[in-house]
């Protein structure tokens, strides 16, 4: 496609940054002996969010392209879960929930309307 450091242009890719670091932070204080389970989970789940998508980006194809956005969006769906399975452990409060819960939602917007753009293309 383009430029291999181009996905960095993507205003998608920029929030699911912005939201894989925001979870990372927010992890540091779960308890240790989480340290292997849902601590790593969630940071996996979250980091694959941007990753797929610096991933997609450097593919050949356009449809490419769109498988590496549905994984995506799997593990957008997967960090939703995790979210509410720490708070309900009150491994994060009310706050710190909403706050990821809401740049969670914010990129699973942006990830529908970029790939509904990018599907367009194709046909």
């Amino acid at each position: 496609m383009e430029d291999r450091k181009g996905y960095k242009k993507l205003k998608v890719w920029g929030k699911a940054h912005a939201f894989a670091v925001e979870i990372y932070r927010i992890s540091n204080k779960f308890p240790k002996e989480e340290l292997y389970g849902l601590t790593s989970q969630i940071r996996r789940a979250a980091f694959s969010i941007s990753l797929n998508i610096v991933e997609g980006h450097a593919s050949n194809s356009k449809k490419e392209f769109l498988s590496f956005l549905n994984i995506t969006n799997r593990s957008l769906v997967e960090t939703e879960y995790l979210l509410e399975v720490v708070k309900e452990l009150n491994f994060i409060n009310e706050l710190e929930y909403q706050k990821l819960e809401k740049m969670r939602s914010e990129v699973g917007a942006m990830l529908n309307t970029f790939s509904k753009s990018l599907k367009s293309l194709t046909l």
